[in-house]
Formats: structure tokens, C-alpha cells, sequence
């Protein structure tokens, strides 16, 4: 019996050891939680005026997943919002701008923020998750006819509808379905 205890020990150790050099460095604080797939890659959205005023058009985007710079130009730009007006009353884009750039990736320690933050210092300020360079770097193996020419997908934009644990804040490649091709591609 100790002797299977010291060995699953060390087995786990060493997966955990394995993953802490090679994992980003705003993965790495989740350690071999984050190996098992349990735990947040950014935090969950906590502000129901956001996920009901933003959410529902679209997958309510944790702040995690931008900076603040882009929070603010996502935020001004509203009247045309990706084609789309979202013009919204005063009080209440200043109440979710509050929140967005409180909660930016370069303001938010969980998980992959800080990863996220510290890749963009260069680029300026997408406002698109997908033209980050830590996503593409995330998503460089994943085809693009599992996704645009993918009618239950379309977009690499459409985060939920791969990653089954999106809404909580995880993005853990593990819990990936595809739909159409099913599990874990990467």
C-alpha cells in the first residue's frame, strides 16, 4: 500500500512537473489542478448587467480574455459593434465598462490572464479575442474545416460551443467537443 501511494506520488509529481515547464506563465499558479482539467483559465463573468445586456447577442466574453485597452475600444465603439449597433444607455455602458477593464486580462491574476496580458504588450488593442496572439497560438493545430466550415460552429469566436466549460471560465483543451469530430484535437 505505500509503496502504490510513493509511486502514484511520484507519477503525479512528475505529470505536475512536466506541465509547470511547459505551461505559459499565467497557467502555471494552477499546477496539477489545472493538469486533471479542474479550475478557472480566467475568471467567470460576475456582473449580470453584462452577461444580460452583452450576452444576449453573444457569448458574454470573460474580461480575462482582453485588456483593458480593448475593453475601452470594444466599449466606445458600440454604434458599430462588429457590423452591429450596441449602442446601450449611458449608465449602463458605463456600469459593464466598470467592470470590463476592472476584470482585464492586465488586471486579473487567474489563470491565463496574466498570459494573455503579458503577450499583448506589443500588439496595441484587438478587439477581437481571435486575433490575439495568445489565441492563435491556442488554436494554431485546431483546422479551419472543424470550425469556419463547420455549420455547427462557423466561428473561432463562438468559444462555447467547443469548450463545454467556457461559461465557468475554463477553457481547458480536455474539455473539448467539437461538435461534428467530437473530443480533445489538439
Amino acid at each position: 500500500m505505500k509503496k502504490t501511494l510513493l509511486a502514484m506520488t511520484l507519477v503525479l509529481g512528475s505529470l505536475g512537473t512536466v506541465h509547470w515547464a511547459t505551461a505559459d506563465e499565467g497557467e502555471r499558479e494552477h499546477g496539477l489542478l489545472s493538469l486533471l482539467g479542474y479550475g478557472q483559465d480566467v475568471d467567470p463573468v460576475a456582473n449580470a448587467t453584462y452577461k444580460e445586456e452583452c450576452g444576449s447577442c453573444h457569448f458574454a466574453y470573460q474580461p480575462g480574455l482582453l485588456p483593458e485597452r480593448s475593453w475601452q475600444g470594444i466599449m466606445t465603439g458600440l454604434k458599430d459593434h462588429f457590423g452591429d449597433n450596441a449602442e446601450l444607455e449611458q449608465p449602463v455602458r458605463d456600469q459593464i465598462s466598470q467592470y470590463l477593464v476592472a476584470n482585464a486580462a492586465d488586471h486579473s491574476a487567474t489563470g491565463r490572464s496574466p498570459g494573455i496580458a503579458k503577450a499583448l504588450t506589443t500588439e496595441g488593442a484587438p478587439l477581437r479575442i481571435t486575433e490575439t496572439a495568445y489565441f492563435r497560438r491556442k488554436h494554431h493545430e485546431v483546422p479551419e474545416r472543424m470550425v469556419k466550415e463547420n455549420p455547427q460552429v462557423k466561428s473561432f469566436s463562438q468559444c462555447q460551443t467547443c469548450h463545454t466549460k467556457a461559461e465557468s471560465g475554463s477553457f481547458d483543451e480536455h474539455q473539448v467537443e467539437i461538435p461534428g469530430f467530437g473530443g480533445r484535437h489538439h
